[in-house]
Formats: C-alpha cells, structure tokens, sequence
C-alpha cells in the first residue's frame, strides 16, 4: 500500500458551481440603472439562470472543451469534390446554441434588449469567448441589413431568431440563422477602400458576381456574409449567402485557418471568391456607409468582451486570494496584495460601467444618443480593450505560480486578452475615428461632454480633468499625433464622470485619485494608501 507523503491544504476551491451574472455587483447595478423598471423581473430572472449555468461545472467544462479542440478546416470530401467546410468539437456546438437560445443575436426584437444582451455578453464570455463571434457578427449584421427594408424582412427574423440550426441549407428552409463579415484584404488591411475584390452586375437587379478574396473572414460556418467589394459604382457592401436558394453551395473557398494567438475554439478564415453570387445591400459605392452600422455594434461588444475578460480575470484573483494564506495571514488582508486587487477591480467596474451605459444608449435611441455613440464608442473601444492584457497578466501573478499553469484557467484569458484591441479597427483606427468625428460632427462632442457634465462638481479631480480636456479640445493642430492621447482622457473622463454618478464613493474615490488626478503609479497596486481598498476588494468578491 503506497504511503500517503502529504495532505493537500491551503488551496483554494474551484471558483465554479455560482452565479457569475448575480456575483457581479458592477454589472447587476448598470442593469438595474438601464432597464426600464417594467422589464427588471424578466431581465433579472433570464440574466441570472444564464448566470448559473455559466458558472456551473458543466459549462466550465465545455468552454474547455471547445478551446483545447479547435475547428478543423476539410476543403474536400473524400471523392475529392470541394467541401469547404469547418468541423467542430461538439461542447463548440452546444455553446454556440444556448448563447444563441439566451437572446445573444436578439436585441433589436425586444425591448430593452440592448442593455439585457450586453450584460449576458459580459456573463458569457466568462464561460468561453470564442463563441461570441459569430454571435457578435449575426447581432451587428442588422442594422447594415435595414438599409435594405426587403433584405431586412427576410433577414432580420433569422438573425434574431432563438433557435441555433448548424446545418448547411437555404436559410429560408432555416428557422435561425448566423451571420459573418468579410472587409479586410492582404493588400489594405483596415484601408478597405484599397479593396480589389471585383463585383461584376448581373442581369437581375441588385445580383452580383465577386472575385477576389478577404484575408480575414470571421465565422466562416455561418449561412451568411456581409463583404465589400468594387462595384462599377465603387466600393460596396454585399450580402453572400453560403447556400443559395436551390440547394446548391455558393462559390466560397475556403483556403486556410488562421493560427491565432487565443481565440482558438473560434474559426477566423481566408476565402477566395470566384465567380460567387451576391446581394448588394444599400447603394453602389456607399459600401463603409452601409457597413458602419455594424462595425459600431462589434466595436461595442468588443468592449463589452473585454468587459467580461477583466471580470472574470479579477474574479479569480479575489476568490484565490480570500482562501489563501502565506506568511500568516490570508492574501486579501494583506495590505500590498489588497492593493493589487482593489486596483484591478477598479479597472473592471469601470469597463463594465461604461459598456453597460453605450448599450443603454442603444435603447434609448435618439439624435442625442446616437452623437454620444459617436464619440464614445470609438473611445472606449481604444481604451478598454486596451485595459484588458495588463488586467489579465496581472490577474494571473496574483495566483503566483498556478496562474502560469493551464488549469487554472489563466492562460486562457491572458492569450485572449490582446484580441479585442486589434479585431473591428485597432487603437490607431479608433483613435483617428475619434478624431473624424470631432472635425465634422460638433453635435457629437456636445453630447459627450453634456453627458459628463452630469457630474460636475461632485469630485475636483473630476472638474479638473474634464477643464483639461476642454484645453485639449479647444487646440487641434496637429492633433493627429497625439489622437492617442486625446482618446485616452476622452474615455477615462467618461468613465470616471459614471464612477463618480453611480459607484459606491470608495470606488468613485480610488479611480479619480489614481486615474484622474495622478495619485497612482504605471503598474497596478499602486493605489494611494489611505483609501478604502478593502471595500472595494470586498465588493468584486465573487458569491460562491
């Protein structure tokens, strides 16, 4: 009988088996805030069960699952016939049908959908965020289908359909669909407008033919694509369904997989287009007009995923640190460590905060709304995404070793990280997006400051930061070469001035001292000493 050598103590229980949605104070509070009051008790009931299952084994388990299988690409079958198609692992498929069954492609057919989607977002990233972009994409696709009010009602009830259908058929024989997007190519990158991908008119109206190519396709197994290409009339936007109305496979050739850094479960593909029919949505040479739309809705769940990394990253970190000791005493109440964490908590509930406020923004619908969109969107997807890889590599130190190891699930989340700041335009496009709409739109950054001037007055540091960014504002020669920096202030004023609205005074203390008037060092767990960083540690411990 083999001699037991030791007994396991001083390790902390798997953070599972919780409500991630309920546990989540920043994230219930902005929900809370948001919704009307008539749909609290439906939002509360459907946002806390995706919250259980969430944090439940099972789930856990499948998000594992998916990430350590990747998709696999088959281009042919076995008699050698073309078949372009994407395996995946089967937990893929069972994520992929309970976002989609929780409303995650449905905001725009329910009221107050915006702001419910957006938390379930920031929840079901933290199960594996792979997924999200198909999700993703299908949401956005909407509002780049509405330009064309006879796409849209054949679309749009697909799209925001309830019901995942993974096989490969005519979408109207489909009682849900999903939806991917085609823009960049190895020549432009984000320059889309140096696309060649050719678009030759058909004899119908409206149909095309594509040759060329995309360098990047996301969700290449969905029923449909929204891709630019160079019509007679210039570039535009094009909806390519994957099957064509008679049962027969549209021309999309699947050439390879990319090897990404994270996002692994998640296929991101290279597809050639020859002689490959397509819809145009919208007019000829409009095609960015048309597609904006939903480039600003995947930049916003860009946010929104970055949002739910820190989370789940900080969560972690806390739910180690509560259980375990070292030189006597339990991590959390040790003074340097409780600052590490309070800061990375602060880091996170502002993300949440101001993601939940642009969903929100969304709902409420309205030309003041939709001018805040237009500045703060661009700046919180500079920002936050940014935010998002220091969180998580240091989320991952405060587990020390075991943070480096794959079964704590920290790995994961740190080579995920860095994606959302580069996918849907990285910080440069954001920054000079920013910078756009500051020269021709002025009603846009009256809405901004309108928005944080709800605040004034209520913390000095506050006022004396949005008097700066006034300063920065009132100057802009030259601006471009420092569009980074202007961005940065326009997104950490934002998020301070909500902070300072909606936050406990603790929280609103901490991120204007180290935030906004320079109380704070270049690395996390240098907050001032004399604030209330067991408060705020206290309010991101996840429930278990």
């Amino acid at each position: 009988m083999a001699r037991r050598t030791h007994t396991v103590t001083n390790q902390p229980p798997p953070l599972v088996g919780y409500d991630v949605y309920s546990a989540d104070r920043a994230l219930t509070e902005a929900v809370e805030r948001h919704l009307d009051p008539r749909l609290l008790d439906e939002g509360r009931a459907e946002l806390a069960a995706l919250g259980r299952a969430s944090g439940s084994r099972q789930l856990q388990e499948w998000g594992t699952q998916a990430n350590e299988n990747p998709p696999r690409l088959r281009t042919h079958d076995r008699q050698g016939h073309r078949a372009d198609e994407v395996d995946f692992h089967p937990a893929w498929h069972r994520l992929l049908g309970k976002g989609v069954s929780a409303g995650l492609t449905a905001a725009w057919s329910r009221p107050g959908g915006h702001v419910r989607r957006a938390a379930a977002f920031v929840v079901w990233t933290q199960v594996e965020a792979g997924n999200l972009c198909p999700l993703s994409m299908t949401h956005a696709a909407v509002p780049a289908l509405r330009t064309d009010p006879a796409l849209a009602a054949e679309w749009e009830p697909r799209l925001t359909s309830e019901v995942y259908d993974r096989e490969l058929r005519p979408a109207r024989l489909k009682a849900g669909a999903l939806f991917g997007m085609g823009m960049t190519e190895k020549q432009g990158g984000s320059d889309v407008r140096a696309n060649t991908t050719a678009a030759r008119p058909l004899d119908e109206a409206g149909t095309y033919e594509l040759t060329g190519h995309k360098w990047f396709c996301s969700a290449p197994m969905s029923d449909g694509f929204l891709v630019l290409a160079q019509a007679p009339g210039g570039l535009t936007c094009f909806l390519v369904p994957r099957v064509l109305d008679d049962g027969t496979r549209n021309v999309f050739l699947l050439q390879r997989l990319k090897d990404k850094l994270g996002n692994r479960s998640n296929a991101s593909a290279e597809v050639e287009f020859d002689g490959t029919w397509a819809r145009r949505v919208g007019e000829e040479g409009r095609g960015v007009r048309t597609i904006i739309g939903m480039v600003a809705a995947t930049r916003l769940d860009c946010v929104l995923g970055s949002a739910g990394l820190m989370r789940q990253a900080v969560a972690q970190a806390v739910h180690h640190c509560t259980y375990r000791e070292a030189f006597g005493a339990k991590l959390v109440e040790q003074p340097l460590m409780r600052n590490v964490l309070a800061d990375l908590a602060l880091e996170s509930e502002a993300a949440t905060t101001l993601a939940l406020r642009l969903a929100a923004a969304y709902d409420e619908g309205g030309e003041q709304e939709r001018a805040l969109l237009r500045i703060a969107v661009p700046a919180a997807k500079y920002w936050v995404t940014k935010r998002c890889a220091p969180v998580a590599v240091e989320a991952a130190e405060c587990l020390g070793g075991n943070g480096y190891v794959e079964e704590s699930g920290l790995p994961r989340l740190v080579r995920e990280s860095p994606l959302n700041s580069v996918w849907e335009g990285a910080g440069n496009v954001q920054a000079l997006d920013l910078l756009r709409a500051l020269r021709r739109e002025p009603q846009a950054m009256g809405a901004y400051l309108q928005e944080v001037g709800r605040a004034r007055g209520a913390d000095h540091r506050l006022d004396t930061a949005i008097k700066n960014l006034l300063t920065d504002l009132a100057d802009l020669e030259g601006v471009e070469g420092r569009a980074r920096r202007l961005t940065e202030r326009i997104a950490l004023v934002l998020q301070g001035s909500l902070l300072v609205r909606f936050a406990p005074p603790e929280v609103a203390d901490a991120f204007c001292a180290s935030r906004l008037g320079g109380d704070g060092g270049s690395a996390f767990g240098t907050l001032p000493h004399t604030l209330d960083l067991a408060s705020v540690v206290e309010r991101a411990r996840p429930l278990s």
